[in-house]
């Protein structure tokens, strides 16, 4: 098998089956003819999804259990990654994202140069700022459901650029070669993820705290591998009530403080990001794609350039 994808979900009941279309054979460009599974684990759920919500998605899924489930994803994505059979992982800690179409082409293209690629895709929010900022705005599920009707996705999965915004990390404008600090989808070798020992079950706090970019640094900066991000292609966060992005700004940045303290506890230092140079591979399908112009705009507009 070419590629397993491993999905993360606690009570996703409205996410998943968005996040599911945007895996599927009729919607992923290559998908029909590309051998591939969905392992979707359930991390505890009041209500665990089933293979009869997803009859009508054309998806190769299995939907995995977690046995005394805890807060942290890490002992979920570790059971997936004894049950994948993929030579290539497609890692999504975080099963409320949606990928434009090109995400498997472009991300599988990368290996027939690079043999031993790891590969990010960038992290976007739905809505017209980063989430934990408009949700103290007003913007909620029946918001994200009203834009999403309104661009008639999946029809045309590029036009997710025109209502989203990309994760920023604090930084004025983004441009598709910005560093990426942060991603929730990320593609390694199987035997890559498998031989640093899957996910740290240390990160054990809510969240699983920085074990996502714990996990993407590690990979990046792995002897031998070629680290690539994918231009004008995207990963788009659903609100979902997420730990990170539904607590008060207060809350959140005590949180972000235990984040940085565990994390700083196992590794021993501070720096969350990769120090590697990235090779870029893709294209920009559409205008609302260019994202520098965008968030030149947007600044512009904000009074801030």
């Amino acid at each position: 098998m070419q590629l397993s994808v491993i999905l993360v979900c606690y009570d996703m009941a409205r996410e998943l089956p968005r996040t599911l279309r945007s895996l599927a054979r009729d919607y992923q460009e290559g998908a029909a003819a590309l051998d591939y599974e969905v392992l979707l684990v359930d991390n505890g759920s009041p209500r665990p999804p089933s293979l009869s919500q997803f009859e009508d998605i054309d998806v190769p899924l299995r939907i995995l259990q977690v046995e005394n489930p805890d807060t942290s994803p890490a002992r979920a994505i570790n059971l997936a990654l004894q049950h994948a059979t993929g030579d290539i992982v497609c890692l999504m800690i975080d099963a409320a994202h949606l990928l434009t179409p090109g995400v498997f082409r472009q991300a599988l293209s990368c290996y027939r140069a690079f043999p031993d690629a790891v590969v990010a895709i960038r992290y976007f929010y739905l809505g017209n700022d980063e989430q934990p900022v408009s949700i103290m705005q007003g913007y909620d599920k029946p918001t994200e459901d009203a834009l999403l009707s309104r661009i008639g996705w999946p029809q045309d999965g590029y036009r997710l650029f025109e209502i989203a915004t990309p994760l920023r990390h604090g930084a004025l404008l983004t441009a598709w070669l910005n560093r990426i600090g942060e991603t929730n989808c990320l593609f390694m070798k199987r035997s890559l993820f498998q031989s640093q020992g899957g996910a740290d079950t240390r990160f054990d706090l809510p969240g699983g705290g920085l074990l996502n970019m714990d996990i993407c640094k590690r990979a990046l900066e792995s002897p031998g591998v070629t680290p690539v991000q994918i231009i004008g292609e995207g990963s788009f966060h659903q609100l979902h009530g997420g730990i990170s992005t539904n607590s008060q700004e207060d809350a959140r940045a005590k949180m972000q403080q235990r984040y940085r303290e565990q994390y700083r506890a196992i590794r021993g230092h501070d720096d969350l990001l990769a120090d590697v140079t990235f090779h870029h591979m893709g294209q920009l399908r559409t205008d609302a794609s260019n994202i520098t112009a965008r968030d030149r705009r947007r600044a512009r507009e904000l009074g801030l350039l």
